[in-house]
């Protein structure tokens, strides 16, 4: 997902009043809000292969699996985000409906406008969140993943699979192969 433009400097809790009677998603980060682009065919179908694998595993776990309409809540920087793939198995999170806070996974499918910005500073704020056990990013370009897990308060270690190499979500107990997350994804790169 871009970031394509800015508004006024507002709070966390004006955002989200503000948010409500919009028409398009926005991210909230440092008090700034960024409308997010849309994303293409291949972006949308990789997403949806890792969220309905996930979601049919974690079924009746206890944990829920939302996908790109969910806002997360990084409450300690004031942020609000929409990750391509959100996991959480928090009973407080159940009962929230405008945002989640205690994510033990999170999925962001890789794009050319927001590679850098998704594996930087965007990465930098979910693993602010103490309940965050893994981040995973896809490249489709490439169709490679890097699994980034936490080992204690301040620790993280990369993981990185090949392209055609399988993916391990140690967080909920899930493997995924390439040809499950890149199922029906063509090999194009028009810009259309």
């Amino acid at each position: 997902m871009g970031y394509a433009a800015r508004t006024p400097v507002m709070t966390p809790d004006e955002f989200l009043v503000w948010e409500l009677d919009q028409t398009d998603r926005h991210e909230f980060v440092g008090g700034e809000v960024y409308a997010m682009a849309g994303g293409d065919d291949r972006h949308a179908r990789v997403t949806l292969n890792v969220a309905g694998a996930v979601n049919l595993h974690l079924r009746g776990s206890g944990c829920r699996t939302y996908s790109t309409d969910m806002r997360l809540s990084v409450e300690a920087l004031g942020s609000y985000f929409y990750p391509d793939v959100m996991v959480t198995c928090s009973a407080a999170d159940h009962a929230q409906r405008q945002a989640k806070r205690e994510p033990v996974l999170v999925v962001e499918v890789l794009s050319p406008s927001t590679r850098h910005y998704d594996r930087g500073e965007k990465s930098f704020h979910y693993r602010q969140l103490p309940s965050m056990r893994e981040i995973v990013l896809i490249d489709i370009a490439s169709r490679t993943t890097e699994v980034y897990r936490r080992q204690d308060a301040s620790h993280w270690t990369l993981a990185q699979s090949a392209q055609g190499e399988s993916v391990r979500f140690e967080s909920i107990g899930l493997q995924l192969t390439a040809d499950e997350m890149f199922a029906d994804v063509d090999d194009h790169t028009d810009a259309a």
